[in-house]
């Protein structure tokens, strides 16, 4: 790929970037450069309208990274398998990129339904042969589970990290969840781990008026993409079957600190709960 997701010439034939994606707003409120005129339009609307929406999403990214780091280390989780649904545009800190950098064999494939956000990954893993970018939706789980860069490239005998970075909020109640990460926790080896973060209402009223948390949710509708926010017990049953791993379900500025990415404001502006969790043995 010689021009990058957003500049003019690059689109893949098919995609519509009239319309904004989540991956794209995400994009670039975090400051990546994977984003279209659209989704830049969104962002700024719902920034304008709820501006610590920034402070949630970056906390989010630098979590991911945290929790990476974490399970790829030796002395933490000691995982080598990364299976990441609901990827996003891939931007600095990626999964593979933190996981390589600690154990250079371990294995990453990264799932999202946007066309747009799989034909970029590719591009830019091309050539890593440890890693596979694929088409699927989580709302579509068991696709994804028999998908062969999923049930070949991983070796399901062994323990896998399960990242859920930011997506669950996009899938209601209706559409089940719980079992869609039961379906996973399944499959998985004794010893797996399940790693994720989910927008919450939990402190935001404080801070936000009705008004203003309305402004997010219609920038994502606008998207296609519904957006949930779920209450800390809500989050924390999707981890049945789990056991947390300390701190345990907090915001994500708790986990696991390491002083890089400290913010100015209150950790529950974050909106954003995060854990790690491990499968017992």
């Amino acid at each position: 790929m010689t021009e990058k997701a957003g500049t003019e010439g690059w689109v893949p034939a098919g995609i519509d970037t009239t319309r904004p994606t989540s991956a794209g707003i995400y994009n670039y409120v975090i400051g990546g450069k994977d984003h279209f005129p659209a989704d830049r339009e969104a962002a700024e609307a719902m920034l304008a309208g709820s501006p610590n929406t920034a402070v949630g999403m970056r906390a989010t990214r630098a979590f991911l990274r945290r929790a990476v780091r974490w399970l790829a280390d030796p002395d933490g989780g000691a995982i080598g398998q990364f299976l990441d649904i609901g990827s996003g545009f891939p931007t600095a800190g990626n999964v593979h990129e933190i996981a390589q950098s600690i154990d250079p064999d371990a294995r990453v494939v990264y799932v999202d339904y946007d066309p747009t956000v799989v034909a970029c990954a590719r591009a830019l893993t091309a050539g890593n042969d440890r890693v596979r970018v694929i088409g699927g939706d989580l709302r579509r789980v068991e696709d994804i589970l028999g998908h062969p860069d999923v049930g070949d490239f991983l070796d399901w005998r062994r323990p896998i990290a399960l990242v859920l970075n930011a997506v669950l909020h996009f899938v209601t109640d209706e559409q089940n969840p719980k079992r869609l990460i039961a379906t996973v926790r399944d499959r998985m080896a004794p010893g797996s781990f399940l790693a994720l973060s989910h927008g919450s209402m939990d402190g935001l009223d404080k801070t936000l008026s009705p008004e203003q948390i309305q402004t997010a949710e219609e920038q994502y509708r606008r998207a296609a993409d519904p957006l949930v926010l779920r209450t800390h017990d809500a989050i924390q049953r999707f981890f049945d079957g789990f056991t947390l791993v300390e701190p345990g379900l907090v915001y994500v500025p708790r986990w696991r600190p390491d002083g890089a990415d400290d913010g100015a404001l209150p950790p529950e502006m974050s909106g954003v709960y995060g854990g790690v969790a491990r499968l017992p043995v």
